[in-house]
């Protein structure tokens, strides 16, 4: 059985990298394994939906590091290799190839995928996904003046390409099955800003719309069926229905698994000597008192550099405010807090909505800042935040006054 001071990080993620990361700058000197499947050095996915996918960064500006750093930091990165199996008794993971790494202990980073599209057709040429780096080339190749692009999900990945797609000039068609774009995560109140901007910048909304196929001639697509009939004519299509996260390696070795992989607020899992950080981890949040999974950047930036220090042996309780943020044309947004859908019983807004300069709160009975979502509206995330973690009633009237700071309303 390996010492403890060997550690291995499956996942060469975001999340990942900041743990190897960490390990060193806390003083860890033994060696750190860190596998990822992609071909890619470790890198960060919110370009491939913004900044990248516009064309307004480069490349190399989307690594977490550069590749000499790996060396610089005696960190044995293996890209392109897949971990097959956990041997949880010998400690040790199995790679494709039947060579196998020895553990102390062992960090999953794995990520999500995202969900497939399961309707006649959806293997088309043309139906294309995005999470990858190689993702967001081939969207961005699709993505030309006057290119006709469906756009299956009003998500934040949908709603994202659809708003890089119209800005090269692409004539954009957006198919939601729900009324209103990301109806789940900010309910009809807020939903309805999202609607509007994407009209007010020429994208053709479907709402209530069911997919029954995509048409396509000689393997490539053409266009996407919908059940009342329609057809919306497409020379690419993309499929943001969200994601699932990658547990498969976890589950087969019989670790606890409930929309994630379990893990205590140490970021532990089931098994002492494996732990798992970012898409894929289902953590206990001390301040919210429940296990939460967070699909966002934020999250894997901050989760992956906890898991390494209580790997440690430090005494972690991961209790970050969740946070996410999406630029779509001239709109900036952050958000901060965690509504489950449906779990809130009112939103109070601050500022102005129609012109898309405010503040919107989402408060349960008890007046308790469950979220806040700043929109073009800036150097408010902490005192949001704040007001999160307090879970204190506010006073509703004052929190939709400008004039009120923030700051006093009883946050800490």
């Amino acid at each position: 059985m390996p010492e403890d001071t060997s550690y291995v990080i499956v996942g060469a993620s975001l999340a990942g990298a900041k743990a190897a990361e960490t390990l060193r700058a806390e003083g860890f000197t033994g060696p750190v394994a860190l596998v990822g499947t992609e071909n890619e050095l470790p890198y960060e996915r919110p370009p491939l939906s913004k900044d990248y996918l516009l064309g307004k960064a480069e490349r190399d500006s989307i690594y977490v590091h550069p590749r000499q750093w790996y060396a610089d930091n005696d960190i044995d990165l293996r890209t392109g290799v897949t971990v097959t199996g956990i041997d949880r008794a010998a400690r040790a993971v199995t790679l494709a190839d039947g060579s196998r790494i020895g553990y102390g202990k062992l960090l999953l980073t794995t990520g999500s995928s995202p969900l497939s599209l399961s309707v006649g057709g959806a293997d088309s040429g043309g139906v294309l996904y995005l999470r990858t780096a190689a993702d967001s080339d081939r969207l961005k190749a699709a993505f030309t003046a006057g290119a006709r692009i469906a756009v299956i999900g009003a998500g934040w990945i949908g709603l994202e390409a659809a708003a890089a797609a119209r800005q090269a000039g692409a004539e954009v068609t957006v198919i939601e099955a729900a009324e209103l774009p990301l109806l789940r995560v900010l309910g009809p109140e807020t939903a309805a800003v999202f609607a509007a901007l994407h009209r007010d910048h020429g994208v053709d909304l479907r709402f209530n719309a069911e997919v029954i196929a995509i048409v396509s001639e000689a393997g490539r697509v053409t266009g996407v069926s919908l059940a009342d009939g329609r057809t919306v004519p497409a020379d690419a299509v993309v499929v943001g229905i969200g994601i699932t996260p990658n547990v498969e390696l976890a589950e087969r070795a019989g670790l606890k698994i409930d929309n994630g992989i379990r893990v205590d607020a140490g970021l532990c899992s089931s098994d002492p000597h494996i732990y798992a950080a970012g898409d894929v981890a289902s953590a206990y949040h001390p301040v919210l008192g429940k296990h939460i999974r967070v699909e966002h950047w934020a999250n894997a930036l901050n989760q992956g550099p906890a898991a390494a220090r209580s790997m440690l042996g430090q005494d972690i309780a991961y209790d970050r405010v969740p946070y996410f943020y999406t630029d779509q044309y001239d709109l900036g947004m952050e958000y901060s807090g965690y509504v489950e859908p449906g779990g809130y019983d009112r939103v109070v807004f601050r500022g102005e909505v129609a012109g898309r300069e405010f503040i919107a709160f989402w408060l349960d009975a008890a007046d308790r800042v469950l979220a806040g979502m700043n929109v073009n509206v800036w150097d408010v995330t902490e005192p949001i935040q704040a007001l999160v973690r307090a879970g204190r009633p506010v006073d509703a009237a004052a929190l939709a006054d400008p004039s009120v700071d923030l700051g006093s309303l009883g946050g800490s």
